[in-house]
């Protein structure tokens, strides 16, 4: 399935419309816009295998460009565009771009990186114009004719960068037409959840992240409808699912936490009877948080565990969750494995690094074949893992722990600063809170609290004791925190991963307590 298939079927149902001015992009034109580009591209002489950049914000063009690249067997690699300009160049040349799309909102980052990119051939401006790039109504209204030969291209990722430098995630390209079945994500989407051509999707993320992008476009390429927001604002996305009548929409944990931290009145204030799912994914979600979702939103919560590099998937519905706090489900793509440090797999219930058993390595890292060789295990040539630790109960059933690099070390015992957060998440004066390791002369490291105050609260010696108690309720006395930091803001992604690695980077402005 694609969405020319509903442009013939349904053309002048919304693709896409933006939440916010009611703007929509039907099928038919999203079926003639991406095949225009497509056949611009192929004019200019891009070829299957190809590579082009987009930077854009959420603008409903995004989705003509992707399917452009899906439909022409190109890859498209969409750019974090609160980047600074020598990260973007970085990704524009390692994904080696030949074609970038670049949205007019964006100007002054578009045109910082235009010298830093000399490879790229060709530039285009969407919304507006730009010196050195051609308009993007050029390119839709090209004379090129359409691609007969429509093999499936694929979206070329880069990690969100939390423990380094982001890496390109390039699978290998399809041996599918666009309108032949096989996207696992339209077959998951269609197969176990149910969705087609009656949802309604709302989409309050970033495009250019990999969950957004992709379950959007497999949204059209099932015949719904995206609602797409220009960024996540917690009462507009309860305004969103009530003007709409969304069916389905997908959050990360901060986005709940956002929405729980509304007053009652505006919580309560808009219909969301419509919403028949609420996924979440990209990060942890506190157990405390994730009840109080239940309990307001019913037994419509889903969770699944993935990574961008898309080496295994596991789910887990309401239900199952309730019968086992915090897991994040059994296997729904690959199998897992926690193993130590030498790759032996432990039994149940002992926490190691989360592998995923495949038939064949699903990714490799783009010019970077030393991280894809610390990406398989020493043993087993098909398993690979991201990182993340957790374990496996009897069942099956999976819990994540931390990620290997931000896991505390405090007198040789393990401490993983999610279970920390999670005890403080819901802290009625805490507006977020980060948990790091610093160094220790004695313990090696110890934990450090990194919080950030709700409006119109102010840092105190009692407030620091009322949040230590807070967390000595819920946590062991080795894993309290034995430093605070309060801070103005708490960086995470757009997707909500905390930056831990820039939070120990600034670890010199530490409070003792």
């Amino acid at each position: 399935m694609f969405p020319g298939i509903f442009a013939q079927k349904t053309p002048d149902k919304p693709a896409v419309i933006a939440s916010d001015s009611g703007a929509a992009m039907s099928y038919r034109e999203l079926d003639d816009q991406s095949a225009a580009i497509a056949a611009e591209l192929y004019a200019r002489g891009l070829r299957r295998g190809d590579t082009i950049a987009m930077l854009a914000d959420n603008i409903n063009e995004v989705f003509a460009i992707y399917w452009a690249a899906i439909r022409s067997g190109l890859y498209i690699t969409p750019i974090n565009s609160h980047l600074a300009p020598a990260e973007v160049a970085y990704i524009v040349d390692d994904c080696q771009a030949r074609a970038l799309f670049v949205s007019a909102a964006l100007e002054e980052l578009a045109l910082a990186i235009a010298g830093l990119t000399p490879a790229v051939e060709h530039r285009v401006v969407v919304g507006g114009t730009l010196e050195g790039h051609v308009p993007y109504r050029d390119v839709i209204e090209t004379s090129a004719p359409r691609l007969t030969d429509q093999p499936r291209g694929s979206d070329m990722l880069y990690s969100s960068g939390t423990t380094g430098r982001p890496k390109g995630i390039r699978p290998s390209l399809p041996s599918t037409q666009v309108d032949e079945p096989g996207d696992p994500i339209v077959t998951m989407m269609a197969q176990f959840f149910g969705i087609g051509d009656t949802d309604i999707y709302l989409q309050p993320a970033p495009a250019y992240h990999a969950a957004p992008l992709k379950w959007a476009a497999a949204v059209q390429a099932l015949g719904g409808t995206v609602v797409q927001m220009p960024k996540f604002d917690a009462e507009n996305a309860l305004a969103a699912i009530a003007k709409y009548q969304v069916t389905l929409a997908q959050f990360v944990p901060t986005m709940f936490v956002r929405m729980l931290q509304l007053d009652e009145s505006v919580r309560h204030r808009y219909d969301l009877s419509s919403l028949q799912m609420a996924v979440h994914a990209a990060a942890p979600c506190p157990p405390e948080v994730k009840q109080a979702m239940i309990d307001w939103w019913g037994p419509i919560l889903f969770e699944y565990y993935s990574a961008s590099e898309q080496h295994g998937l596991y789910m887990i519905s309401t239900q199952e969750w309730l019968e086992r706090p915090g897991s994040v489900g059994r296997r729904g793509l690959g199998t897992a494995h926690a193993c130590d440090e030498s790759g032996v797999e432990l039994p149940a219930g002992e926490v190691g690094t989360i592998y995923f058993e495949r038939d064949v390595v699903p990714f490799s890292y783009h010019r970077d074949p030393e991280k894809t060789a610390k990406a398989i295990h020493p043993t087993h040539p098909t398993w690979t893992t991201v990182g993340d630790l957790g374990y496996l109960d009897d069942e099956g059933y999976l819990y994540l722990a931390e990620r290997q690099d931000f896991v505390v070390i405090s007198g040789g015992v393990n401490i993983y600063p999610q279970e920390v957060e999670n005890a403080l998440t819901l802290h009625d004066k805490i507006f977020d809170v980060a948990v790091i390791g610093v160094p220790d002369a004695e313990m090696g490291q110890r934990v450090k609290a990194v919080i950030q105050l709700k409006d119109g609260v102010e840092p105190s010696s009692e407030l620091v004791e009322d949040i230590l108690a807070c967390a000595r309720e819920r946590v062991a006395g080795f894993k309290v925190p034995r430093e605070i930091e309060f801070v103005d803001e708490i960086p995470r992604t757009a997707t909500g991963k905390i930056l831990k690695r820039k939070l120990m980077q600034d670890s010199d402005q530490e409070v003792e307590v």
